[in-house]
């Protein structure tokens, strides 16, 4: 559980609703489900209308990396990477083979089998390169969608509002239906900038940094393959075991 995550979400909602009951309002008068569905369901609705449905279903599923992010693997793969270079300078590179029998990560055991394959170096580098491509490509369509809800939800917040003044231009005449219609106009407004900057563009950072970290994670394990298949396996992969432990830590 990141625990960071939940926190922060409960502060910025706490700061929000304080605010409110410290200027004198009422914590009710934030509840209007005519403003909700303007806005919630009308920023749906225009990222559904933008997104593929594959794309959508991703994006959904990587909401639950907020509060429950995935594992941090990288002293793993530095403790893969010292056994991968050990296996081969004692036993040869065609030894890998178990190590890829017994990954349970498909880029680790595509790139070992590559080696043990023995795929030209090069070409191996640029098959890697377009595995991660593709997977860069794919996770940050889906993180897409939450920008995307963040860059709506203001303007459909706008239109709540107007929306909310024209039933209030329609019912000057009765002054008890004017207090409603006035309340979803700027009740909606502050629904869209408050999901917007206090929801959707936190949870587009927050899932944007954790794929940054699998690509850079992928990029590396790619380099080691290559040093493994072109034989260099001194100081070069050192260092790249030194990098991840030194982020880990």
């Amino acid at each position: 559980m990141d625990w960071a995550s939940l926190i922060g979400l409960a502060i910025a909602l706490a700061g929000l609703l304080v605010g409110q009951a410290l200027e004198g309002g009422k914590l009710d008068s934030l509840v209007q489900p005519a403003a909700f569905a303007i806005v919630v369901v009308g920023t749906f609705g225009a990222v559904m209308l933008q997104t593929r449905p594959a794309t959508l279903r991703r994006g959904v599923r990587m909401l639950a990396w907020i509060f429950r992010p995935p594992a941090d693997t990288r002293a793993a793969l530095a403790r893969d990477i010292a056994a991968w270079n050990q296996t081969v300078r004692r036993e040869g590179p065609l030894a890998l083979e178990r190590h890829m029998h017994d990954s349970k990560d498909y880029f680790t055991a595509k790139g070992l089998r590559m080696i043990v394959d023995g795929i030209q170096p090069d070409k191996m580098r640029q098959l890697l390169d377009t595995e991660i491509t593709a997977f860069e490509t794919s996770e940050r369509q889906a993180v897409r969608m939450w920008e995307s809800a963040a860059g709506y939800s203001p303007t459909i917040g706008i239109l709540g509002a107007v929306l909310g003044l024209i039933h209030v231009m329609e019912n000057l005449s009765d002054p008890s239906k004017l207090g409603p219609g006035i309340a979803v106009a700027f009740v909606s407004t502050i629904y869209g900038v408050g999901l917007a900057n206090l929801l959707f563009y936190p949870i587009a950072n927050k899932l944007k940094n954790i794929v940054t970290q699998q690509v850079h994670q992928m990029d590396i394990a790619a380099a080691v393959f290559h040093d493994i298949s072109t034989g260099d396996l001194s100081r070069v992969m050192d260092e790249r075991i030194a990098t991840l432990l030194r982020e880990h830590h």
